[in-house]
């Protein structure tokens, strides 16, 4: 393959042999610019799609879960912007966009909420059992004070 000219700031060569798949877990260095200083920031999670080949053009599509919120960025494959891409794990997939994991992601976590609910919370019981205790020896109290 030749090597293309896209900007002078971007090694097209060393991007091109990296052959990012779906399915693939990356971790992004981002350069970020702060008033007058770059500084680096990651983003690593999982290749959903890769869009456009090897043209100048071509993007690939990253997903990450934050706190219980998915979030999903579109790099440019050959942007300035992006230092270098780390390839951390490849997996075997069957699919060449995997963007049903969108689907997949949420119902794994409704299922999770829903067993977090459907389990009781032993401290809140204890705290429930307690408080009932409290209030039956309050009346009693009481009876016995009006029997008397």
């Amino acid at each position: 393959m030749a090597n293309k000219v896209i900007s002078p700031a971007v090694d097209t060569a060393k991007l091109a042999v990296l052959d990012l798949r779906a399915g693939d877990t990356v971790r992004v260095w981002q350069k970020i610019k702060e008033k007058d200083k770059f500084r680096l920031q990651a983003f690593e999670g999982l290749v959903l799609a890769r869009k456009h080949g090897s043209q100048a053009g071509a993007t690939f599509t990253v997903r990450k879960v934050v706190d219980g919120v998915g979030v999903e960025r579109i790099f440019p494959l050959y942007s300035p912007a992006i230092d270098k891409v780390e390839l951390i794990k490849r997996s075997k997939i069957r699919r060449a966009k995997l963007y049903f994991i969108r689907e997949k992601a949420a119902k794994e976590i409704r299922h999770q909420m829903r067993r977090i609910m459907d389990t009781p919370d032993p401290i809140v019981e204890n705290v429930e059992a307690a408080s009932v205790d409290s209030t039956s020896e309050g009346k009693k109290e009481e009876s016995k004070e009006a029997k008397k």
